[in-house]
């Protein structure tokens, strides 16, 4: 679910101011439940249960449906979100113009990578796990997916930005995991970002998730296979490099090159890093996002 500062985010904030309703949420998260049982569960009344439920349906935050039980119909209640993103515009950023460009996952320039490895177009694997030959594969453009266990790959990107553009921020958006055998929501990686050669930083995935599947992950997909990943954003500013909003090194726009007309954006595992746990990347038709590879340059 995407909020941001306008009216039409109130319900979900006032869903979200209710301790009860936090409560409620977090017994939700483990398993569907029944009215009666989320009563018993916060040792409240079944009426007063019935008027928090309805405050989450309004705004979206859980989804009802009935089913027959053991007196009659009972009224079966379940997480409809998974994650919240609220977007707090920042006042210079309404004076920004922007060039967005939107780079498939198989639109990739260079690789090296070892297993487990494998790619997926929406209908079938390309190829064959753990073949990274496969990724030379004339069918990769069409890639909603990729995984490798160690190393790394590369995109070139086309910059259009004018001689009388100045930049203020690159914001690059993608979906990614690590990349475990099988699936492990516990399986922490440390992925290396770089622009134009140089690094940017590392982040730690958590895992390779698979606990539920992926709202875009096509039916076919194998349940114990990656399903989604986590939505991040990398932002190269003047005053440094930052992923979600934490500062990850003081790289900046001028250190990264960035007027150059073709960018190389490298995504890597590295042999020395701490996690070596791999890495996932999800495109369209796959994961919870359903989004290419997104670079966002911002001007004035």
């Amino acid at each position: 679910m995407k909020l941001n500062l306008t009216e039409q985010s109130l319900p979900v904030y006032e869903a979200l101011s209710s301790a009860v309703r936090l409560k409620i949420l977090t017994q939700l998260a483990e398993h569907p439940m029944n009215i009666k049982e989320l009563a018993e569960a916060l040792q409240l009344s079944s009426a007063i249960m019935t008027m928090h439920v309805r405050k989450l349906e309004a705004a979206g935050l859980i989804s009802s449906e009935m089913a027959p039980g053991r007196n009659g119909l009972q009224k079966i209640c379940s997480l409809a979100v998974d994650s919240i993103e609220i977007a707090i515009p920042r006042k210079e950023e309404n004076e920004y113009k922007c060039h967005r460009t939107e780079i498939p996952v198989g639109h990739y320039s260079d690789f090296v990578i070892e297993p487990t490895c494998g790619l997926a177009t929406v209908d079938h694997i390309i190829g064959s796990f753990d073949d990274p030959r496969h990724f030379w594969d004339q069918e990769r453009i069409n890639a909603g997916i990729l995984w490798f266990g160690k190393g790394f790959i590369e995109y070139k990107i086309p910059n259009f930005l004018l001689s009388s553009q100045q930049p203020e921020e690159l914001v690059i958006t993608m979906e990614i995991a690590s990349e475990a055998p099988s699936t492990n929501n516990n399986w922490p990686s440390d992925i290396t970002f770089s622009l134009n050669g140089v690094h940017l930083g590392y982040w730690t995935s958590p895992g390779d998730y698979g606990d539920s599947r992926g709202k875009y992950t096509p039916s076919w997909w194998h349940h114990q296979t990656n399903q989604y990943g986590l939505l991040k954003k990398l932002r190269i500013t003047h005053e440094g490099t930052y992923m979600d909003g934490l500062k990850l090194s003081e790289v900046t726009l001028d250190d990264v090159h960035i007027l150059h007309k073709q960018w190389t954006f490298k995504l890597s595992v590295e042999d020395d890093a701490e996690h070596v746990g791999g890495l996932t990347l999800f495109g369209k038709g796959f994961g919870n996002y359903n989004e290419h590879l997104i670079f966002e340059l911002y001007y004035l």
